[in-house]
């Protein structure tokens, strides 16, 4: 018997085991597994009822909000497609997304609208507006109200739809170097086996509290959405980050597991309550993105007693590649050398072939010192990049996905990122490109030549630098260039800093060095990347 792989296949376990437990918890929201899945009965009937079909895409703009888990799982079941989009970019990168990947359909959280509003025109395909309105807003009627639309709709499970598990749920855009984003297709088996690996990895179970605190269009949550549902466990979903509100909930709700990008560690280390405040006792603490320095992973466990789990992967991988967690043969290491282990990307999940690669593709040696690119083969690869077939053909060859990053492998088969061959640099969690930046700073009046790379940032890990050639005869500040870009990019894109050079260096061939601009600024430190 062979059945397809569908994201559905979790809830409708819940539903059968856990119909009566809380499944999600959103502000003043207490959700049952019953009446979730009601609800995603009613999501998937009321799209079908506005004339989505099977293919089409639904687009969501919200930051965190137990609306989301309803369109992860009411979307498969029907066959649509999810375009979960990053509620921190401008309204011109919208347009962008909205129109390459043809969406029908859009579902805005109310504070949102107005970026919406101003692109209104320029958009292509959306015919249905859709508004999460808050709490006793009157929606306007240039949108339909989205409770109210869900209320109209029938809460049983929709007909049938026949879905190939190859068939892409998820599309996803993401930064990449080539300044726009693109959209990462994952299909229903990535997700699904994503998911498998997330429950076995993370120790998953139906006694497990889960907050959720990294944003839910980074990869549909990191894909625990569907872990913890698979399982019958709870979800708490926390709007935004904010450290009291984490340390509340971390109490409150008696939280069990919970993700946190590097970032968030060091803002809950320095946050002025943390001094104060206690957490739930071993506590898993999952973190990615970027892995953070030892010393935050020793002070993380020593004043938390928690249990620190490292992971690595990408939107092309749905996203978990590896785990890096304690062998058997480790357990009686010192605390110096347990806490090393921890920062590094860690050894492969199940199902996940890596190998790490000099330039003419044969594999490094694996003693913790020669660097190659970190290339996988994986049922958690995408299908490809939606509609751009080349740059899909440059990232996997010969049936290996090329990730871009630099890194080391060991004895014990743990990889360790340690920079990147790609102009990407990731900030907080987010991934800014730097031709992107570099393209804005290109249409200031004063601006010769414009490079931007990753320096270390005692808050975001890295953060975008300008390297400025100015023209003869112009004057410009720093100040004022920071503001240009703010102008007329998302803040989080911008670059925290600008330096004046007479010359940027280059190759032989004309390409500016990016790795002799960023020297100096990483000089010392073990790794590039943070």
């Amino acid at each position: 018997m062979q059945i397809p792989l569908n994201e559905t296949d979790f809830l409708n376990r819940a539903l059968a085991v856990y119909g009566n437990k809380e499944a999600v918890v959103c502000g003043e929201n207490r959700l049952t597994y019953n009446q979730l899945g009601a609800r995603v009965n009613r999501w998937s009937n009321a799209l079908l009822g506005l004339g989505l079909k099977k293919g089409d895409r639904v687009a969501i703009l919200s930051q965190n909000d137990h609306r989301l888990i309803e369109a992860f799982f009411g979307a498969p079941q029907i066959g649509l497609i999810t375009m979960p989009m990053n509620f921190r970019l401008t309204p011109s990168d919208f347009e962008y997304i909205l129109n390459h990947g043809k969406a029908r359909a859009l579902i805005v959280e109310g504070g949102l609208a107005g970026q919406i509003d101003a692109i209104r025109g320029k958009l292509k395909s959306v015919e249905h507006f859709i508004l999460i309105a808050d709490s006793g807003r009157q929606t306007e009627s240039t949108w339909i109200d989205y409770e109210q639309l869900l209320s109209a709709a029938q809460p049983e499970a929709p007909a049938p739809v026949e879905i190939d598990e190859n068939e892409t749920s998820a599309l996803l855009y993401t930064s990449g170097t080539t300044g726009r984003p693109k959209g990462v297709m994952l299909t229903h088996r990535n997700i699904y086996l994503n998911a498998i690996n997330t429950i076995i990895e993370f120790g998953l179970r139906d006694t497990d509290r889960f907050l959720q605190v990294t944003a839910q269009f980074h990869c549909n949550g990191w894909g625990l959405p569907y872990a913890l549902t698979a399982v019958g466990g709870t979800q708490i979903i926390l709007k935004k980050f904010d450290p009291e509100a984490v340390f509340n909930l971390l109490d409150q709700e008696a939280i069990s597991i919970t993700c946190l990008a590097p970032t968030m560690i060091t803002m809950l280390l320095n946050a002025p309550v943390s001094a104060s405040r206690t957490v739930p006792r071993n506590i898993r603490v999952g973190t990615a993105g970027s892995a953070p320095p030892m010393a935050v992973i020793k002070e993380l466990q020593k004043r938390f007693d928690c249990e620190v789990i490292q992971v690595y992967g990408l939107t092309e991988t749905s996203p978990f590649l590896t785990v890096s967690k304690l062998k058997p043969h480790m357990q009686d290491w010192s605390d110096d050398e347990k806490c090393r282990v921890k920062t590094r990307s860690g050894y492969p999940m199940i199902g996940v072939a890596l190998r790490v690669v000099d330039d003419q593709g044969t594999d490094v040696k694996p003693d913790g010192v020669q660097t190659g690119e970190v290339i996988a083969r994986s049922n958690v690869v995408m299908a490809g990049y939606w509609n751009q077939p080349e740059a899909t053909d440059a990232v996997i060859v010969d049936g290996w996905f090329h990730t871009g990053d630099v890194a080391t492998i060991d004895s014990d088969g743990y990889i360790e990122v340690v920079d990147r061959m790609k102009d990407l640099i990731i900030s907080g969690g987010e991934n800014i490109s730097s031709i992107e930046v570099e393209g804005v700073l290109y249409k200031h009046p004063a601006v010769l030549e414009a490079a931007i790379i990753a320096v270390p940032h005692e808050k975001w890990g890295e953060a975008p630098k300008a390297i400025i050639v100015l023209k003869n005869g112009i004057e410009a500040t720093e100040a004022e260039l920071i503001a240009f870009c703010r102008e007329n990019l998302a803040h989080f894109k911008c670059p925290a800093s600008v330096e004046f050079t007479d010359a940027l260096p280059r190759t032989a061939t004309g390409k500016v060095q990016k790795t002799v601009l960023r020297e100096r600024f990483w000089a010392g430190l073990e790794k590039r990347v943070r």
